[in-house]
């Protein structure tokens, strides 16, 4: 696509970027916003470089594109930010250097988050995202069509067996915050994308199982299909710098934050916007199965 407002370059050849010609931090028409709507379901994940906007315009962009969500839905927000997830790797968080799609353990996940650059490595700390729809595309008829049929169990609740043990005692404690409301929501395994109609595989780091499967027959297939998600065809690799702010569609990528840094400090923050329920190819919507995400998503919650 191309644009009248800024220049629209592509990063890799499937997935992913860079939006030049664009300052974050004025008051953009609703034209360049349409645009850059426009690129970000097209391209699923885009990049701004060296922007330096401050939270409140970090927030102002977000809320262009949708109604925001709290920070999440159990760890605490910025106290004057109800908006804003601060990410302070190493030092209070849990680093997620795992592959996953935000905040899938709820009814409603996020159409999309946007991240902001505060503190970045001068080496390590990139992240990489994958397209889920053309990782759906890239199967073999017959895993399509197993796939089409299948819906995931999601949860945020941690495996502590399989958890590192020596973890600092900051990052040990927003684990327990982390978990200390437990979700559980039945998703399609093929998700259809509510604006482009694109089918994609609806799956990552909060999976826990397939319905009407046994675990270890779970876990087989969910590591078939995730295997396709993180092919290097279907990726793009983002070394950040400072101010760099990140948009993804939450719909249809993956993302994964490269922990090889060491001790260095890296520090991000991050908006989600408010999404929709998810709808599988057979028209049915996901489902709630434990915990109530409405505060999360600042709906009215649903009375039994």
């Amino acid at each position: 696509m191309t644009s009248q407002y800024f220049d629209i370059k592509p990063i890799a050849g499937r997935i992913g970027a860079k939006i030049i010609g664009v300052d974050l931090s004025t008051n953009l028409s609703d034209e360049i916003i349409s645009d850059i709507r426009k690129a970000l379901v097209k391209y699923k994940v885009i990049f701004f470089r060296e922007q330096n906007i401050d939270a409140n315009q970090q927030i102002a962009f977000a809320r262009r594109f949708g109604e925001l969500t709290t920070a999440h839905p159990t760890v605490p927000s910025l106290p004057d930010n109800p908006e804003i997830l601060d990410l302070n790797y190493g030092k209070t968080v849990a680093r997620a250097n795992n592959w996953h799609t935000d905040v899938t353990f709820v009814d409603r996940p996020p159409l999309g988050s946007v991240l902001r650059a505060l503190v970045i490595p001068p080496s390590g700390g990139d992240t990489i995202w994958a397209n889920s729809v053309t990782a759906y595309q890239d199967l073999p008829t017959p895993l399509r069509d197993l796939a089409d049929q299948l819906w995931a169990v999601h949860s945020n609740a941690y495996d502590y067996a399989a958890a590192v043990v020596d973890l600092p005692e900051a990052v040990r404690a927003y684990r327990d915050v982390f978990t200390s409301t437990v979700y559980e929501t039945l998703h399609p395994v093929v998700r259809v994308h509510p604006e482009s109609g694109e089918r994609g595989l609806f799956i990552g780091g909060f999976v826990r199982r397939l319905r009407g499967l046994s675990q270890n027959e779970s876990d087989e297939i969910i590591k078939l299909l995730q295997a396709y998600v993180t092919r290097p065809e279907n990726t793009v690799r983002w070394r950040w710098k400072v101010g760099d702010v990140a948009f993804w569609d939450n719909r249809a990528t993956q993302h994964y934050a490269i922990a090889d840094y060491g001790d260095q400090p890296r520090h991000v923050q991050r908006i989600t916007i408010v999404g929709d329920i998810p709808v599988g190819i057979d028209g049915k919507q996901s489902e709630a199965i434990k915990g109530d995400s409405s505060v999360y998503n600042r709906r009215e919650p649903v009375l039994a």
